[in-house]
Order: structure tokens, then sequence, then C-alpha cells
């Protein structure tokens, strides 16, 4: 925890057959990795749109991650590679809005790497506590200060 008292908040929208099951792994390797997660289950990390990721930090994420099967191993073939041209396309939409493209990022992570898992969700809350709370999260509460009586 920051001396301010901020812990991020991450979605993680993880891909059934690898990240989910890599997170599962870790937790029966009772391997720690920080609280701040909420993991979102997919079919596939190709079916998501950038509509989730942006609507993630609009209801007050301060990070996302999109977490699919390795590179080529994907069980729907190419899903991964959608999702990755997904996640740098909303990263580029993050930076036109004055939004920090570090919050938003894609991991690919073996079903049998729970290890893997706790050090890719380690880094990306370290990641985002050092960037702090979002913009967009902080600008929610002052609209809805300047609405309300």
């Amino acid at each position: 925890m920051t001396e301010n008292g901020f812990e991020p908040i991450i979605v993680a929208f993880c891909c059934h057959y690898c990240a989910y099951s890599a997170a599962d792994l870790a937790g029966s390797m009772r391997l720690q990795y920080p609280p701040n997660i909420r993991i979102i289950r997919t079919p596939c990390t190709g079916r998501l749109e950038v509509e989730y990721f942006m609507r993630a930090f609009e209801n007050g994420a301060d990070g996302v991650i999109v977490a699919g099967c390795e590179e080529g191993s994907c069980h729907f073939k190419e899903g991964n590679y959608n999702a990755k041209r997904r996640v740098n396309y909303a990263r580029q939409l993050l930076s036109e809005s004055g939004l920090e493209i570090e919050r938003l990022r894609m991991a690919n992570v073996s079903a049998a790497n729970g290890r893997g898992f706790t050090e890719i969700i380690k880094d990306i809350v370290e990641t985002v506590r050092k960037l702090g709370p979002s913009p967009l999260h902080h600008e929610k509460k002052q609209i809805k200060q300047e609405i309300l009586p």
C-alpha cells in the first residue's frame, strides 16, 4: 500500500483455457498475489471488444489486463492475436484521451504456469500503484459532487 492508502483495482479478462486455469493453478499451489484483481473468465480473449476494456475503466478500474493463451497456442486458433490487436488499438485510444497506456496490458500465459500468472499480476498491480488512481475515477467523483446538492 502506498503512503496515501491507494490500492488499485485491476480487472483481469482471463481466457478460460489458459489464463484462468493458470490462476486456478496458482491458487492450488498456494501462491500469493495481490487481492486487487477482479478476474472475469472469458471463453477466449479473441471475443473481447475494445468497448469492454474501456467500460472497465469507466466503471472504476485503475488498470486492465487481458490474459490469454500463449501465442500460437490459442484453442480458437487466432483468438489471442485478435485480442492483441484490440488491446493495442485500445492503448492508442487511452493515449489520445490522456490516460497512461501502461494501465492496459496484454499477457500470454500457459495453463501450467501458475507462478508466471502471479508474476504478471504482481507486475501490473505495482505498475498501476505507481501511476496512481485513474483520472477517470477522480473525474467521476467530481461530477457526482457537482450534480448532488
